[in-house]
């Protein structure tokens, strides 16, 4: 006989994992299941592991150019292998808040094996046969290699492998200018192996702002990582010969081989699960939230749309849990923060009625006294102010950016920005430099102008 839960969830990722606690928290008999490891790709092999080798990287790059800052540290050495030790102590660290152990404390039931569907309302996982009123399935993504002959002949790496190295290759290639080529790129270059970056497009960072993927091209040379835009690669020996080591970092597709959809009479393509704006399949009490719905890739967006399945199975009422739009950051250095609309979205869907607004990290007091003025902040707005995307490229762009996602959220306009109070010296004094500038820029304009400083007397 089947064992019956309020909510069966399949992968124990960032959606998987949020999704299982919100149910929890409810009162509801929940099932976790997860075929690898619980914690996902993000504690695993993505976001935490390598945020944590750019942060070695940045120190390794500070100590090198401490001598503008009058420091002498004299010759460093690089202790590869005590570098990817502290990395797996910090994914242990964060691994104790969510491992299977912790999860079942808190009284949701970890199945740690394969599940599939046989129907709509059943699925075999560990040996057992296991049924709910409601499914949700968060099983990710897995990256994918560009179709290059002689590629699946080498050993190549991926952001899943490359954390399995134990010692830094003396030279890389890269191939893909996205997020994760560019931050391993940087990482590893700062690291001491050379690195080689080759990417098909003109530009790097393709989903941001054009000027910001510039910025970062001139990063990444200035540290030594020679960087090839317009590039394809032809072969697996043209890639052998560009660098010791091969990273491919190209793209990512769902994981969905394995799972019975087709038995459940769920709907899928290539990019993944079809949902609607509810997250709802074409099974009607099965949900899908994360990298395995063809969404964005990000986890907090996963986490958010796990959150988001539960409410719309388990509580009355329904809340959108499809975004057009989210915000990401990239954690080279500089970072480059994204909220919104590009300029270029933003002017396709509402023409003339986009304006836009920029300041300069060389204005910015904090940039300065850090000497990472090689950055900007550009909001794009409309006439009105309203905000409607930003892009910050510059140090802690990820944190200063969180004010825009706020604006870009609730409508809020540049003149709400201008008389919020911001700490200074931080980044974030430059959200409010740019937002007084333009609120300034249009009270003392025009007619409204010349009444305002007639009446100033």
């Amino acid at each position: 006989m089947a064992s019956r839960y309020d909510m069966i969830i399949v992968g124990a990722g960032s959606a998987g994992l949020t999704a299982a606690r919100f149910a929890a928290r409810l009162g509801k008999r929940v099932a976790l299941i997860e075929a690898n490891r619980v914690g996902g790709d993000c504690t695993w092999t993505g976001c935490v592991p390598s945020k944590a080798l750019l942060h070695a990287a940045k120190a390794a790059h500070t100590i090198r150019n401490s001598g503008g800052l009058g420091l002498n540290a004299g010759e460093l050495e690089v202790d590869f292998a005590a570098v990817m030790h502290r990395i797996r102590k910090v994914i242990e660290q964060i691994y104790a808040g969510e491992s299977p152990e912790t999860l079942r404390a808190e009284g949701i039931d970890v199945i740690e094996a394969a599940g599939r569907f046989q129907d709509a309302r059943t699925i075999v996982a560990g040996g057992r046969e296991l049924s709910a009123k409601y499914f949700l399935i968060c099983t990710g993504a897995s990256p994918v290699a560009p179709p290059v002959p002689g590629l699946a002949e080498l050993p190549y790496l991926t952001h899943e492998s490359f954390w399995d190295m134990k010692t830094l290759p003396s030279s890389m290639v890269v191939i893909g200018g996205g997020p994760i080529g560019c931050e391993l790129a940087q990482g590893c270059q700062r690291l001491g192996c050379q690195v080689t970056l080759v990417e098909a497009m003109d530009r790097l960072l393709p989903n941001d702002e054009p000027e910001a993927g510039e910025v970062v091209t001139q990063a990444l040379r200035k540290d030594g990582v020679d960087v090839r835009l317009s590039t394809q690669v032809q072969s697996g020996d043209e890639i052998r010969r560009l660098g010791e080591a091969v990273l491919v970092a190209v793209g990512r597709r769902p994981i969905l081989a394995g799972l019975g959809l087709d038995a459940a009479g769920i709907a899928y393509t290539d990019r993944g699960i079809t949902v609607d704006k509810y997250l709802r399949t074409s099974a009607k009490r099965i949900y899908a939230a994360g990298d395995c719905a063809g969404g964005f890739q990000f986890t907090h967006y996963a986490g958010f749309q796990g959150a988001m399945a539960v409410r719309n199975a388990l509580l009355p009422g329904r809340g959108q849990g499809v975004a057009e739009l989210a915000p990401w950051a990239t954690f080279t250095d500089p970072e480059v923060a994204h909220i919104g609309y590009t300029e270029g979205q933003a002017r396709l869907r509402l023409g003339a009625e986009v304006q836009v607004s920029t300041w300069p990290m060389a204005s910015v007091d904090r940039a300065i006294i850090e000497g990472a003025t090689n950055g900007f902040i550009k909001i794009v707005h409309r006439p009105n102010g309203k905000t409607l995307g930003a892009t910050i490229v510059g140090p802690w762009a990820s944190e200063a950016a969180q004010s825009w996602a706020l604006a870009a959220e609730k409508g809020l306009r540049l003149g709400d920005v201008a008389k919020t109070l911001h700490i200074y010296p931080s980044l974030s004094t430059g959200n409010q430099q740019l937002a007084w500038d333009g609120y300034v820029s249009k009270l003392t304009g025009g007619l409204m102008g010349q009444l305002l400083r007639r009446l100033s007397g």
